[in-house]
């Protein structure tokens, strides 16, 4: 039913329109039009601005939150997604870090639940560029926590940027850890360059990487090569991964594990 469309701000039913967005993946814009009581020019005006905010993408008649090969859907988004898979590649992946270790995590949000497990596995040293993580871990004593800074982007609640970079570059640890939105055929893909370059520095800065990588990542494509397979020493997928592709792995000789997700 629309809602009275004076009783809204177009900043409060930009909010509302991301969140119903959010909500359903994708919607066309004559249901956001009816949804919030307003004209289809209103509408569009609104999605043309959450675009230029990288929040949402247009696609013919409406908008959405999935990714594409040149755009990664927002954190928000990417949290509600394959949770119990994330949840298993970040289980196994966990089992590799021993206490007095130093660990760097990117700004994915499997890292993220990797994140929930470091409690207790203390002491660790524990960096990182995201700044969920960074709050979720803020009060645990029994970590040693290093932020690393840049400028802080919103889309994906990570500092990146040159600045970020340099500070990769100044550490080195024991393990590191990341995710990427793509991988296809021998190489990972992401879409967006700069979070690329600190990936790079981050794999760069580590003893020993590993990519934990849920299946619905697996044959897709994206803009910008961030690495091929053999440069990490470890990739965790979940076991839901195709045998197809368990197989093109097993053929190139990329070590993995497969993670139980118990389903």
């Amino acid at each position: 039913m629309p809602q009275d469309k004076n009783r809204r701000g177009p900043s409060q039913r930009r909010r509302e329109l991301s969140d119903h967005v959010l909500a359903e993946g994708s919607v066309s814009a004559s249901v956001l039009a009816e949804r919030f009581g307003v004209s289809l020019m209103t509408i569009y005006r609104d999605i043309d601005e959450l675009e230029r905010e990288g929040i949402l993408r247009k696609f013919r008649g409406g908008v959405t939150v999935q990714p594409s090969g040149v755009f990664e859907s927002n954190v928000a988004f990417r949290k509600k997604t394959m949770r119990a898979e994330k949840e298993a590649v970040a289980a196994k992946a966990a089992t590799l870090i021993e206490p007095g270790m130093s660990v760097m995590i990117d700004d994915s949000t499997t890292a993220l639940e990797l994140a929930r497990l470091l409690p207790g596995m203390e002491p660790l040293t524990v960096v990182t560029n995201f700044l969920e993580a960074l709050n979720l871990l803020s009060d645990e004593r029994g970590l040693h926590l290093m932020a690393l800074g840049g400028d802080y982007d919103r889309l994906h609640d990570s500092f990146l940027g040159v600045p970020c970079v340099e500070a990769v570059e100044a550490l080195r640890v024991d393990l590191c850890f990341v995710s990427t939105s793509s991988v296809y055929g021998s190489y990972a893909y992401h879409q967006e360059q700069r979070i690329v370059a600190v990936k790079r520095a981050m794999l760069g800065a580590a003893d020993r990487s590993v990519l934990m990588i849920d299946h619905s990542k697996l044959g897709r494509t994206a803009l910008h090569r961030l690495a091929p397979l053999s440069t990490f020493d470890l990739v965790v997928v979940d076991d839901r991964t195709p045998p197809d592709v368990l197989r093109s792995l097993d053929e190139s000789g990329v070590p993995y594990e497969t993670a139980p997700t118990g389903t």
